[in-house]
Order: structure tokens, then sequence, then C-alpha cells
């Protein structure tokens, strides 16, 4: 049997060098256009000219804006040199090279831009899959006594993976539940750096400081930032997972709703202070309860209750109304069917429900 261990290794090598150094693209790419050049010089009945562009097109996938367009101007090159071996250029030949010498000059423009960010087509993607991920894992909900369920689901506009609306949740030792619903100026991928900058920082902030400090501090560091025309909402749940008391503050957000189990009816939890990163030195008035067995808390972003046909309080009190049939029906999976029953709006929204069951009554 073959030792594969030295191909294994030859493997990784190359594996680890492309993760890092588009120099094995290059090599790979230059042997490519070679060949190719060759193959037209030698069967021009077979090979077109316009194979070139396929090199071309992988090169602005792969390299980086350093390299790509040194590439592209000897890709040009070869081109050049198959243009000039032909016996006589027809006018077909002519437009082929316009074609091809103006999706370069494309690819150029594009390789320019891309240098601002400093990595290739690859490299960048994949650092902006992680920066989702990170953004993903920062409103991941921690796990909660059997006593409770708490539920969010996020949605960003256009279905793109980037979105300005984010959750950041964490439970403390002492048995206490903090968590944020955050709407960013803005939408989808334009909103989406600004939620990333900002979900780290917030989850920072809300594990060192107690709840009422939380937004003054998000506050006042919004207000350090020099984002112009940016700024956010949020709504900040500060929760005994022992008594079921709690402890709400808003920023220029909707303010949650109070679904009873008792009387079956549900109140809006309203409260005041500004957006953040407007106002210096911004108060943020708290406005608490307790939840009961059986009751549960709406916490939500305006994309899920307004639209340009209809006022938010209208969208609130339909959303309250679909939450008063998970007090009958149950809330597991209420955060889905919730936000999956709501009108669809070309905007971000978010939802979280929170739960406290009934005693004895377990997830199904």
């Amino acid at each position: 049997m073959p030792n594969r261990a030295p191909w294994r290794g030859f493997s990784l090598r190359i594996r680890r060098e492309m993760s890092v150094s588009d120099r094995p693209a290059l090599v790979f790419l230059v042997l490519l256009t070679l060949s190719s050049t060759l193959g037209g010089i030698v069967y021009p009945e077979y090979i077109p000219s316009t194979v070139l562009l396929l090199p071309m097109f992988i090169g602005s996938l792969w390299l980086g804006p350093r390299s790509l367009p040194w590439f592209i101007v000897f890709v040009c090159a070869c081109f050049c040199v198959l243009l000039v071996d032909q016996p006589t250029v027809s006018l077909r030949a002519i437009g082929r090279a316009v074609v091809t010498f103006a999706i370069a000059l494309l690819i150029m423009a594009t390789s320019f831009r891309r240098s601002r960010l400093g990595v290739s087509g690859p490299l960048g993607e994949s650092m902006f899959v992680d920066l989702r991920d990170r953004i993903s894992k920062q409103g991941n909900l921690p796990e909660l006594p059997r006593e409770w369920l708490v539920e969010s689901v996020v949605k960003s506009a256009g279905g793109t993976s980037f979105a300005g609306d984010f959750i950041v949740a964490r439970r403390s030792s002492d048995d206490k539940f903090e968590l944020v619903v955050v709407d960013v100026s803005g939408k989808g991928v334009e909103a989406g750096s600004r939620s990333l900058f900002l979900s780290g920082a917030f989850n920072g902030i809300v594990s060192a400081l107690p709840g009422e400090q939380f937004l003054p501090a998000a506050n006042d560091y919004l207000m350090g930032q020099d984002w112009g025309e940016g700024f956010a909402t949020a709504i900040h749940l500060h929760l005994d997972l022992v008594s079921g008391a709690f402890e709400l503050r808003k920023a220029g957000h909707p303010p949650a709703v109070w679904l009873h189990a008792g009387s079956g009816r549900w109140s809006v939890l309203n409260s005041d202070g500004p957006a953040l990163g407007l106002l210096e030195n911004a108060d943020f008035e708290p406005i608490g309860g307790r939840l009961n067995p059986g009751d549960g808390l709406l916490l939500f972003t305006d994309g899920l209750v307004e639209t340009a046909q209809r006022d938010i309080s209208l969208g609130m009190d339909k959303l309250a109304g679909l939450g008063e049939r998970l007090v009958q029906s149950g809330f597991d999976g209420g955060a889905k069917l919730l936000i999956d029953s709501m009108e669809q709006t070309n905007d971000d929204r978010a939802l979280v429900v929170v739960h406290r069951r009934l005693h004895g009554r377990s997830a199904s």
C-alpha cells in the first residue's frame, strides 16, 4: 500500500499557504494563462483567444488587490500575442479584443476598490462570514432554569445575512438574566457593520455593569463614536429568574408587551428614554413588574410592527393579539410563529419571547 503521508503533508502546506497568501493561486493562473496562450498559437482553430477570459475571471475571485492588477496586465499581454499571431485581423477579432480589454478594465477597477479591504475575494468572503457568525453568537441565548422559556428570531431586510437588529443576552451567577434588543439605524448590509461593532461592545458593557447602568453606558459609548447620522434604539430587560421580578428600560425603542396569563389580556410597558447616541447624559426611565407563572413578555424592533401603510400602534395591537393565543396554546416555538404571522416588511426585524412556565410544565 503506497505511503500517502508525503502527499498529505504537501496538500496541507498548500492549503495553509492559500489561507494566508494568493501565491499558489497566482502560480496556477500564470501556468494556465501560458498554456492557453500556447494552445491558441498551436491550435488556433480549436482554442480561441477568448479562452484567456477564464483565468482572468478566476483571478478576479482568487487574487488579492496587489497581485490582481499585474496578472490582468499579463493576461492582456498574452492576448495581444494571440492577436498578433493571427494571419489576418478581422472585425470579429477586433470585437473580441474590445470585449476582452473592457472586462480587464472592469476587473482592474474592482481590484482598486477591493484594495481598501486588503484581501482577496475568498478571504474577504470568509472574513464577512466570520463577522456574521460573531454577531449571531452575541445573541445566543444562555441556558435558563426549566421554569423559563426564551426564544428569539432575527430576520434581515431582503433576506441577507447581515441585519441592523441584534440581540445581546447573558445570565449571571446570581440568577439574573440580562437581555438587550437593539435596532441600529439603517437596514440590511448597510447597518451590518455597525451591528457587528456595537454587538461586541454592548456584550462587554452588559457583562460588566449592573442593569440600571447599561443604557447610560451604551449611550456614552455611541456619543464617543464619530458616526454622523448613526444612532441606535434599544430595550433592556433585567429579570430575576428566582422571583420573576423584572425591570425594563428603553432608548427610543418600541415598548414591550406583557401577556397576562391570569386575565388573558395584555398591556404595554412604556417608558421614556431617547435613542442612543443622540443626547449626552440621557436618562432612561425604568418600568417594572413581576412575571407570574404563565405570563410572557414580547420584545421586538419596529420593523416587525410598522409598515408604510400601517402605524406602529396598530402593528403592536396585531402582535399582542397573536401573542394572546400563545397563552392558551403554549409558548414553545412562539417566536417563530409570531414573526411568521406578522406582515412581511422590507426592514430588519427581531422578536424575543420571554415566558415563565406554569409550575410543573416543561418544554414539549
